[in-house]
């Protein structure tokens, strides 16, 4: 036995040990640094008219409209996952549609009185968000996520799929201010000390089972939406025609990424 050996490996070991802790901690300060900065960015914010949110949200909105095809080649390029026209379909609906039905909606100061009841709702922010997105819808996640942070006076910190990760990026330039971040060089690590930091508030995770179930056990609120593609069904009484013709290009849309594409089809005997 070559104990001058083992002691060698011993050490080896110990400073491998050391070294991977280190990257923790390495990993660990770059998402704290995020935070701090996310909640100076919400100090600020605080004290924002409607007035100065709602032109705050236009802008992203034209933004990602403006750029809806650019951001999506650039996602089917990088992913190898869908179809440029209808991820640039995907990016106007989360620039366009999202805000236009959200346009008109208070979120600053007083939003409801009931002077009845004598009842009063104010709209405070929740704080710090942690914004997990998928590969298969990566661009528009991204625009839609940042626009109900910014339309509350949240702020937002983006953990990108590793594989999706230039394209979110690209999408994060557009929009980009301190109230929206996000992590430089993804890692399961980074994403699950983002959504474990003391100074984050709210997490919105879109993506496979794992990361929505950490998500919701990470012991904060969470708004999870995982893969979907449930039955449909075709009732008797259905428009036959119409409701193949739905079904197949509701699977076709961008190859059937979106979570709420058809999985089955149960019909009647009749």
């Amino acid at each position: 036995v070559d104990l001058r050996g083992n002691n060698t490996m011993a050490k080896t070991q110990q400073k491998e040990t050391l070294t991977e802790d280190e990257k923790k901690k390495q990993i660990y300060d770059m998402v704290d640094n995020l935070v701090k900065k996310s909640h100076v960015a919400l100090d600020q914010m605080a004290n924002f008219t409607q007035e100065q949110v709602d032109k705050i949200c236009e802008a992203v909105a034209t933004a990602g409209e403006q750029n809806a095809y650019p951001l999506a080649k650039m996602a089917v390029e990088e992913t190898k996952r869908g179809v440029v026209e209808d991820k640039t379909t995907k990016n106007m609906y989360a620039s366009e549609n999202i805000w236009n039905s959200l346009r008109h909606a208070k979120t600053v100061g007083v939003i409801e009185e009931d002077k009845e009841l004598g009842l009063t709702k104010i709209a405070e922010p929740k704080g710090v968000i942690a914004g997990v997105t998928p590969v298969t819808n990566p661009t528009s996640t991204v625009i839609f996520k940042a626009m109900l942070a910014l339309k509350t006076r949240n702020t937002i910190i983006f953990g990108f799929h590793p594989q999706a990760q230039k394209c979110c990026v690209e999408t994060g330039k557009i929009i980009r201010a301190d109230a929206v971040q996000w992590i430089e060089e993804p890692s399961l690590d980074a994403t699950t000390d983002l959504m474990t930091n003391p100074g984050v508030q709210t997490i919105l995770a879109t993506g496979g089972p794992g990361m929505v179930k950490a998500a919701y056990s990470s012991g904060k609120p969470a708004i999870g939406v995982g893969p979907g593609n449930g039955p449909s069904y075709i009732e008797k009484t259905a428009n036959i025609d119409r409701a193949v013709y739905d079904i197949v290009l509701s699977k076709n849309f961008d190859n059937g990424m979106v979570c709420a594409s058809e999985n089955s089809v149960v019909v009647d005997d009749e």
